[in-house]
């Protein structure tokens, strides 16, 4: 059973690495700056970075799916 635990641990870090190159990736992609620069609220700036990518991706793809 710890062999599996330690695999489970595994994985989630293994992923989280994953999210943390994707976030940077859209972070820095032309779109994302483009779609940050339209969300003009204070609230909207103080979001952490996680938070905004995570709308950004959804907008974009609720818009896709459109």
């Amino acid at each position: 059973m710890a062999g599996s635990s330690f695999s489970l641990q595994e994985s989630f870090a293994e992923d989280a690495q994953i999210w943390q190159s994707l976030k940077q990736a859209i972070a820095n992609s032309s779109g994302f700056q483009r779609w940050q620069s339209e969300q003009n609220t204070q609230t909207f700036q103080r979001l952490p970075l996680d938070q905004q990518v995570r709308r950004y991706l959804r907008e974009t793809l609720e818009t896709l799916a459109y």
